[in-house]
């Protein structure tokens, strides 16, 4: 762990700074959803792992879980426009209540694409619930309906979000120093 804390330039969200804002939402979203019978909600892989995990055991409320992992980057670092799903959901979702958790949404034409078809698979609902968002890279309007925090265009790290597959475990979300991937 000291190896890869070396290479956060600055922690912008405390492990308790987090937690209490999942506190938060999981208080929002179950009184949101208390007339409901039932909510799908779903994690979007990998990165939303760690708060994921978090926020369903904030939530007083009957829920199911699944996962799913989505793409428009390939093997790219630019968006190459198509939304690509690599795994997807094994129960329908047709009249149901659908909860997305995501880690970031900074284009947030990924997110946006995938709500779409979950609408047009016929859920009841289809909101979002992310922890991070980038305003200042959003290419697409969508509506964040359960937001953690917003961020600056920095490179963030820590709690579920990776650099080349690592720093995931940080218990907190920091910047990467740009040394790591310069």
């Amino acid at each position: 762990m000291e190896a890869m804390k070396q290479d956060v330039k600055k922690v912008l969200f405390r492990e308790e700074e987090i937690q209490a804002r999942i506190e938060e939402l999981g208080k929002q979203i179950t009184k949101d959803y208390e007339n409901a019978k039932s909510l799908l909600v779903i994690g979007i892989l990998k990165g939303s792992c760690v708060f994921f995990a978090d926020l369903i055991r904030k939530l007083d409320l009957p829920v199911e879980i699944e996962f799913m992992s989505v793409s428009s980057y390939q093997d790219s670092s630019v968006s190459s426009g198509e939304v690509k799903i690599t795994k997807d959901v094994s129960a329908s979702v047709a009249k149901r209540h659908v909860l997305f958790v995501e880690d970031i949404i900074d284009t947030g034409f990924t997110m946006s694409k995938v709500m779409e078809i979950f609408q047009e698979r016929g859920a009841a609902s289809v909101k979002l619930c992310s922890l991070l968002s980038k305003p200042d890279r959003r290419k697409v309007d969508i509506d964040i309906d359960y937001l953690g925090f917003t961020i600056p265009d920095e490179f963030v790290i820590g709690y579920g979000l990776d650099f080349a597959e690592k720093y995931r475990n940080l218990p907190y979300i920091g910047v990467l120093d740009e040394s790591v991937y310069m």
